[in-house]
């Protein structure tokens, strides 16, 4: 395995962390078991593939036992290679976002989930500065506080995407590397499960990742992240922000107020400016008072200079490597200051496209959902669902059938 030495220091740093620490609940287990297509179903070619990678491994330093413990009971995952070729880019705005990853009910969550781990996340903190309740936000809105790490066998998820091919060198990398682990003795093939891609336990780690930043804080022996304890997934993440310029002491970024009529030409995370320009601009915390000054910073305002707007500094770009979009990175911060203890948004949205703010259109779904047509649970967020059920209201009304909403159609519905 690769050890940096800031590997190396987490572990010594780690000798007395978390010796009585009390485990996490248990991972939901009532989630639907996987359908058949994410189980090992005979594919020719497939079988073919592997032979043939199986001298590749050997070149690279897997042993003929790792080989034959990895793959046996493995095998192709059609349900693997249908989503990758099927992935759907939703471009989300930030409220959307923060509604499927940040809900009122997930912070609840979280804060019942976070409470039994807080004195290990406080020593992870000691020791890599990175912050308690960012890496929380993380394990939040990667596995919701590990009730959601995925049941699919890591083997058979890279070595089907390998084979596939139209990303075949990376997650052939991706299934060496979890060969590797499986050779070291973190874990068992059986126990190695994940995302449909490979992600695996509490926050989500590709196998390289793995291999490269895992780190044993709790000093059994193994580094341990699919275990309903996280403590080594979140020590492990933290090693991740380390290696990518977290900086200790210094905030993710914060919730903003811009003045009326600020111009929204210079927000964006490539407009950097000083503290000073941004505090004479009158952009002001929030929560009241001035801007604290942690560097060059940006401003992001999805929703212009009257909805919620945010300052960001160098420790938001350590989370976008984490996850390079935007609205992540905000997920993340947001939930941190959540977890921490405080208030919701203090600036709402607005109204979006369809003339509804998030609390109508949370009320549309209820109400359709009531009058018979299922939307799921109320979120705010129309997807393929909501529009579904808009068709069939309006089919049954007798409307035009345009699947959109409208206030409107909400007023039908009270």
């Amino acid at each position: 395995m690769i050890l940096h030495r800031r590997t190396a220091l987490l572990c010594g740093a780690a000798s007395l962390a978390s010796a009585c620490l009390p485990v996490a609940a248990t991972r939901d287990r009532g989630a639907p078991a996987l359908g058949p297509e994410f189980r090992p179903q005979p594919n020719a070619d497939y079988d073919a593939w592997v032979a043939a990678f199986r001298d590749r491994a050997r070149v690279a330093g897997i042993t003929e036992t790792t080989l034959a413990r990895g793959f046996e009971g493995q095998g192709f995952l059609p349900g693997v290679v249908d989503r990758d070729r099927n992935q759907t880019e939703f471009r989300r705005t930030t409220e959307d976002y923060l509604a499927l990853v940040a809900s009122e009910e997930d912070i609840a969550l979280g804060r019942s989930r976070v409470g039994p781990v807080r004195p290990v996340l406080a020593d992870i903190e000691r020791a890599t500065g990175v912050d308690a309740d960012v890496l929380a936000a993380i394990w939040g809105v990667e596995t919701r506080f590990g009730t959601r790490l995925g049941e699919i066998p890591v083997i058979s998820a890279t070595s089907t995407l390998a084979w596939e091919g139209r990303r075949g060198r990376f997650f052939e990398a991706q299934l060496l590397a979890a060969l590797r682990i499986v050779q070291t003795g973190d874990t068992t093939p059986d126990r190695m499960t994940g995302s449909w891609a490979g992600a695996m336990g509490h926050t989500q780690l590709m196998p390289t990742v793995y291999q490269d930043y895992a780190v044993d804080f709790r000093g059994d022996g193994r580094r341990d992240i699919w275990s309903d304890d996280p403590t080594d997934a979140l020590a492990s993440t933290a090693n991740y922000l380390v290696r990518y310029n977290w900086r200790r002491g210094e905030p993710w970024g914060m919730e903003v107020h811009l003045p009326d009529g600020f111009d929204t030409s210079a927000t964006g995370r490539r407009n950097r400016r000083s503290v000073a320009e941004w505090r004479a601009a009158s952009v002001r915390r929030a929560s009241g008072g001035p801007v604290p000054d942690h560097g060059a910073a940006a401003i992001h305002a999805p929703a212009g200079p009257r909805g919620p707007a945010w300052i960001l500094y160098r420790n938001f770009d350590a989370i976008l490597r984490y996850n390079p979009s935007t609205n992540y990175g905000i997920g993340i911060g947001h939930m941190a200051d959540r977890l921490a203890g405080g208030g919701p948004l203090s600036r709402g949205f607005g109204p979006d496209e369809t003339g509804l703010t998030q609390d109508q259109r949370r009320d549309l779904q209820q109400r359709l959902s009531d009058a018979g047509f299922d939307t799921g649970t109320p979120d705010g967020v129309f997807g393929r669902r909501t529009e579904a059920a808009i068709r069939a209201f309006q089919q049954a009304r007798g409307l035009p059938v345009t699947g959109v909403a409208s206030p409107e159609l909400l007023a039908m519905l009270r």
